[in-house]
């Protein structure tokens, strides 16, 4: 499993965020099973990119854009700014949290009634880890498909180049 020397190396500028997010991000690893060097280097650089070295947990747009999209759940009035990007991978829109509180809590009730919850360090990384595994990304991973994991993480391929830096570098970090 990954050190901690090892993911400051991956996300140089993350500085002290990374021990504080260390031990909840190795542990969610190892309960989704991203734990062979090609997991690990594609799930921790997509999770570089999508947290801005680890210094998010919350979207920084007021969420707005997400307001009526039914595609993601949000049927409901505020539910875009309610239910914007949280976690180290952007948990967004109601179904999406729904489904991530069903998986972790048993319920589709807790996250929904405390959407901030996914801004802690322990729920960043366990929401994160969880979605990775439920959309498949192990094993596209395993495959070394990580322009498609990029676009099922963001759909399209925003901030790629940012995204494939962090990859290699984990690549060559992780052996």
């Amino acid at each position: 499993m990954i050190t901690l020397d090892q993911l400051k190396r991956i996300i140089p500028l993350a500085g002290r965020r990374a021990d504080v997010f260390f031990e909840p991000l190795r542990d969610s690893m190892e309960v989704f099973e991203i734990n062979t060097p090609a997991r690990q280097s594609a799930f921790l650089a997509q999770v570089a990119h999508e947290s801005g070295s680890l210094r998010y947990t919350r979207e920084i747009g007021s969420g707005k854009a997400y307001e009526g999209r039914v595609d993601l759940g949000n049927t409901e009035p505020g539910d875009g700014p309610r239910y914007k990007g949280r976690g180290l991978i952007q948990i967004t829109g109601r179904t999406n949290y729904a489904e991530c509180s069903q998986a972790l809590f048993g319920d589709e009730k807790t996250l929904l009634d405390y959407p901030e919850m996914l801004e802690t360090v322990s729920m960043a990384s366990q929401s994160a880890a969880w979605w990775w595994f439920d959309h498949g990304l192990n094993e596209r991973a395993d495959k070394g498909a990580f322009r498609t994991i990029t676009r099922i993480i963001n759909g399209g391929y925003n901030g790629f180049p940012d995204r494939l830096a962090f990859y290699e570098r984990a690549k060559q970090v992780i052996v």
